[in-house]
C-alpha cells in the first residue's frame, strides 16, 4: 500500500495521450500518436552538467525506436538558467553538437502552479517523483499511457539500469 502512496492518486482521468506540446518550429507534437508506445520524457536544458545525456538519448532513441520507443525532450529554464536560448538556438545547438533527431518541444516550465498541463498531470497520478527536481529527469510512460517509473537525472539513459527497464516494458 505504501507504494500507491507515494505515487499520488493514480486516478488516471487522463492518459498521457491527452496532451500536447509545440515542437522548436512551432508545430503540435501530440502524445496521442505515440499510442502502444513507451514514451521517455526528458526535461533537458543546454548549459547543464547532464546535458551529454545528449548524445545517450539520442543513442537509445536510434537503437530502439524501431521497438516502439519514443523520446522527447522537453527543453526547461527551471533549473539554474540553464536553457536560456530561443527555439532556433536550441534546435541548433541540439543538431549540431548531439545529431539529435528524436523530438523537442518549446521550452516550458516543469514544476510549480505554472508548470506544463502534462507535468501538473504526472504529478497528480504518480506524485511528487514526477516533478524534476533538476535537468534531465525522466519520465516513462508505459504503452497504456500512464507513467510506470521515473529516473532522477544522474541516471544516464545508457545505465543498465535504465536500458533493462526499457527492454523489459517495450
Amino acid at each position: 500500500m505504501i507504494f500507491f502512496q507515494n505515487h499520488g492518486s493514480a486516478k488516471y482521468e487522463k492518459l498521457a495521450y491527452d496532451f500536447t506540446f509545440k515542437d522548436l518550429d512551432g508545430s503540435i507534437i501530440s502524445l496521442s500518436n505515440f499510442k502502444n508506445k513507451v514514451i521517455v520524457i526528458v526535461n533537458v536544458a543546454s548549459k547543464c552538467g547532464f546535458t551529454n545525456q545528449y548524445e545517450d538519448m539520442e543513442m537509445i532513441w536510434d537503437k530502439y525506436k524501431s521497438k516502439g520507443l519514443v523520446i522527447i525532450g522537453v527543453p526547461s529554464n527551471d533549473f539554474g538558467s540553464q536553457e536560456p536560448g530561443t527555439a532556433s538556438e536550441i534546435k541548433n545547438f541540439c543538431e549540431a553538437k548531439f545529431g539529435i533527431t528524436f523530438p523537442m518541444t518549446e521550452k516550458v516550465i516543469v514544476k510549480g502552479d505554472d508548470a506544463h498541463p502534462f507535468y501538473l498531470w504526472a504529478k497528480e497520478n504518480y506524485g511528487k517523483s514526477a516533478i524534476p527536481k533538476w535537468n534531465f529527469h525522466k519520465i516513462v510512460i508505459n504503452k497504456e499511457g500512464k507513467i510506470v517509473d521515473t529516473f532522477a537525472s544522474i541516471t544516464n539513459p545508457s545505465s543498465k539500469r535504465f536500458i533493462e527497464f526499457i527492454e523489459k516494458i517495450l
